[in-house]
């Protein structure tokens, strides 16, 4: 199975505003950026849309190391994606539907895809590749600023 190693973020001028996300992908010492966006969106959308967009850049089933800075989306992944998925689509209290559901069940088909080990880094911290992915979200957000 071949390996690669994933990096993402996403970023927002404002939440909702505009949104931007950049994902890294490295494999056997090649490496692929991509980027993208949306007008009006919120962080968690553009840190979920990075993953999405780099799993579905991969041709094959792959095994990956997905590196992120989002909380929410290691956490949703890793903790509450198999109990939403049992409530329906709704939170713990089983009532209020999931924030983003349309995006979770999205990353949900795509994981069934790979092999995945996560591993959560510290945003804004000197990591290398997350300082990269950040600068490619952010340059996509700025793209979608209003102007005067």
């Amino acid at each position: 199975m071949t390996e690669v190693e994933i990096y993402t973020d996403g970023a927002c001028s404002g939440n909702p505003g505009a949104g931007g996300w950049g994902a890294l992908l490295r494999c056997n010492g090649v490496e692929k950026e991509l980027s993208g966006g949306e007008d009006n969106t919120t962080n968690n959308r553009m840190e979920l849309t990075a993953v999405i967009s780099a799993l579905k850049a991969l041709k094959r089933s792959c095994k990956i190391v997905l590196h992120t800075d989002s909380r929410y989306v290691m956490d949703g992944v890793n903790e509450w994606l198999p109990k939403w998925r049992l409530n329906g689509w709704r939170t713990a209290n089983k009532k209020t539907p999931v924030k983003n559901i349309d995006l979770w069940q999205e990353l949900e088909t795509q994981l069934a895809k790979h092999e995945i080990k996560w591993i959560w880094v510290k945003g804004h911290n000197g990591h290398a590749e997350n300082e990269r992915v950040d600068k490619l979200a952010r340059d996509e957000a700025k793209k979608r600023v209003p102007t005067i």
